[in-house]
């Protein structure tokens, strides 16, 4: 080879990645910031992904980029992580994994287009004007999961274990809507006669001291009160129901599969695609003014019988009845 074509084909190689750097650089880019760990999230991304996909035709390093931001059930870096995709001048910025990831996000800019997840009220927290008509930079999916959810699931227990006189409930004080679910929990077990222990836990030593605490009681089982920090535990709080033979139910369906007794609430992954289409809708131009909040209009009873056989415990056949998935 020539001298002078080696020195072309070294530069033109040399000027690939710069090319490729420029390409990229040109693609939109989402800002995807979760209160959850990526660990437990990989199923809620993939619909997440799949949601801009059918409405944009949009490929994560194809058609955009996205960014991703993972608090792992520390809310105090949420913050941080919105300013930090705030200042990457994100397309989109999805803030997902419960209210204080939405709270976080809608403090860091007024003008970004914001789409979220939240299992409060959107407009008791101010994130927009109206359920039907948003108004400002923010939209998104109400994930309904708490408060007298709970109390539902408590009572869905009690019918696994009539004979329990008490129930351990789990609740981390740091998630926003916590009181309101202690105070549904309380008022839950009232209404059916039994007593509750409540353990606090935001941390993963508090998580031990729980435990610990749990551990004590003669409780006849537990509920875990929905929120991300646990969802993001979701592996040590089956081990531990596993080893101390506790039935216990859940918020979400991946509780069930992984080994868990029974979870009662909305579809996670539905929800996820959800923010996918509206996130793509907005890059093709709509409005979050424009695009109503999403409310779930189902709720999956699933029940994992190989765990209830592992416990001794017979379903009731009103609930197997009305299961909308048994895990046998």
């Amino acid at each position: 080879m020539r001298r002078r074509e080696f020195v072309l084909l070294l530069g033109a190689a040399a000027s690939w990645p710069v090319a490729a750097r420029a390409q990229q650089s040109a693609l939109p880019l989402i800002g995807f910031m979760s209160a959850r760990s990526p660990e437990d999230s990989a199923h809620l991304l993939e619909a997440f992904y799949r949601g801009l996909k059918e409405t944009g035709n949009y490929v994560d390093g194809e058609s955009l980029r996205v960014e991703r931001r993972w608090a792992r059930g520390d809310y105090g870096l949420l913050p941080a992580l919105a300013r930090e995709l705030v200042e990457q001048r994100v397309s989109v910025l999805v803030a997902t994994g419960g209210d204080a990831s939405a709270r976080a996000a809608k403090s860091a800019s007024s003008e970004i287009p914001i789409v979220f997840t939240i299992s409060g009220d959107p407009v008791e927290t101010g994130l927009v004007q109206s359920i039907n008509r948003p108004g400002g930079n923010a939209t998104g999916c109400i994930v309904i999961s708490t408060g007298e959810l709970d109390a539902k699931r408590l009572d869905l227990l009690r019918e696994i274990v009539p004979d329990a006189s008490s129930f351990g409930v789990l609740v981390n004080p740091k998630y926003p809507p916590s009181l309101n679910q202690a105070q549904a929990l309380e008022r839950a077990a009232a209404k059916i006669n039994r007593a509750i222990f409540i353990v606090n836990a935001s941390t993963d030593a508090e998580l031990d001291a729980a435990f610990a605490a749990l551990s004590e009681k003669r409780i006849g089982g537990f509920v875990v009160a929905s929120d991300p920090f646990f969802d993001s535990r979701r592996a040590r709080l089956l081990a531990f129901a596993a080893e101390k033979r506790l039935p216990g139910i859940y918020q979400f369906r991946e509780y069930a599969l992984d080994g868990g007794l029974i979870s009662y609430g909305p579809s996670l992954t539905d929800t996820y695609r959800q923010v996918g289409v509206y996130a793509a809708r907005i890059l093709r131009g709509a409005k979050p003014s424009d695009l109503p909040v999403t409310q779930p209009t189902k709720y999956d009873l699933v029940i994992n019988l190989k765990t209830a056989k592992a416990l001794d415990l017979k379903v009731p056949q009103s609930l197997l009845v009305g299961a909308d998935e048994v895990i046998e």
